[in-house]
C-alpha cells in the first residue's frame, strides 16, 4: 500500500473509492486509472454473495465462479477488513486447477500465471490481505501508477453513506471524487457540492479483445485480459472513453 504524499496537488486529487475485491473485472481497474489516488473500502460492511470473494472466469463450459471461501457463520455484520478465510478448504488448490484448466492454452498464460499461483499460495488469514496482494500484482502486471490505500487506515473516518465518502476524501485531500453511473443511485450529490468536493462520473464501456472458447463474454475477471491479451491489457482497459466532470 501506499500512503498519500502532501503536496500542493493534494487540493485537486481525484480519488476512487471501491471494495477490494477479489481479482475484479476490467471496470475496476479503469476507474483505478481515472483517479490520482485509489482507495480500498474495506473498513465497511462484507456483503454476501458479492465479488469480494468471488469473480466469473471463461472456461470450455462457459462462465465459472471463482470463490475464495470465508468463514461465515456468526459474522454476518463483519466489515470486509474483518472477514477470515476458511483455511480448512482446501481453496487453492481448485482455484489454481480451474484457471489453468480455462487458460492453458490461452497465449499468455505462461507469462503470469506462475507470479500469480506465488501470490495466492502465501499464508493469508483475512480475504483482504489476500485481495490486498492480488490486487498489487495485478496493478504491477497492468503497469498502473496510481497509488493505493486502504480506508482502514485513515484516521477521523466518520458518518454513513455519502458522508462517509467525503469523509475518507477529506482524509486523503482529495478535491474530486470519481464515481460510476451506478453510483448515482445512493450517493446525495448535493453533499459533494456542500462539502467543496466536485464529482466527477465515468461511464465505463466494456472493450472487446479476444477470448477463449467462443463469443466474447464481458465482466470477467483481470486474468481473462492479462491471459489473452497480455502487454496489450493497459491500453485495452483504457479504451473506454474518459470521465466527464
Amino acid at each position: 500500500m501506499t500512503e498519500p504524499s502532501d503536496n500542493k496537488q493534494n487540493a485537486i486529487r481525484v480519488a476512487a473509492i471501491h471494495q477490494p475485491n477479489f481479482l475484479p473485472w476490467l471496470g475496476f481497474f479503469y476507474k483505478w486509472w481515472q483517479s490520482d489516488i485509489f482507495i480500498l473500502y474495506d473498513d465497511v460492511q462484507f456483503v454476501r454473495r458479492g465479488y469480494t470473494n468471488r469473480v466469473k472466469i471463461k472456461t470450455r463450459q462457459g462462465e465459472v465462479w471463482l470463490t475464495v471461501p470465508v468463514k461465515q457463520k456468526g459474522n454476518y455484520f463483519q466489515n470486509i477488513g474483518e472477514i477470515e478465510i476458511d483455511r480448512d478448504v482446501n481453496w487453492k488448490r481448485k482455484l489454481t486447477g480451474t484457471l489453468t484448466a480455462g487458460y492453458s492454452r490461452a497465449p499468455f498464460f505462461r507469462r503470469y500465471f506462475r507470479r500469480l499461483e506465488e501470490v495466492i499460495a502465501n499464508d493469508y488469514i483475512l480475504l483482504a490481505q489476500l485481495n490486498a496482494a492480488l490486487l498489487s500484482w495485478a496493478s504491477e502486471e497492468l503497469a498502473l501508477p496510481v497509488p493505493v490505500i486502504a480506508s482502514s487506515s485513515l484516521q477521523d473516518i466518520s458518518g454513513s453513506s455519502t458522508q462517509r465518502l467525503i469523509s475518507v476524501c477529506r482524509a486523503v485531500g482529495a478535491g474530486h471524487y470519481l464515481s460510476g453511473f451506478g453510483g448515482q443511485k445512493y450517493q446525495e450529490e448535493e453533499l459533494f457540492s456542500e462539502s467543496g468536493i466536485r464529482l466527477k462520473v465515468y461511464d465505463f464501456k466494456h472493450p472487446e479483445y479476444p477470448q477463449l472458447w467462443g463469443d466474447f463474454i464481458p465482466g470477467l475477471s483481470v486474468v481473462d485480459l492479462l491471459f489473452n491479451c497480455g502487454e496489450k491489457s493497459s491500453l485495452i482497459i483504457r479504451k473506454s472513453e474518459n470521465p466527464e466532470e
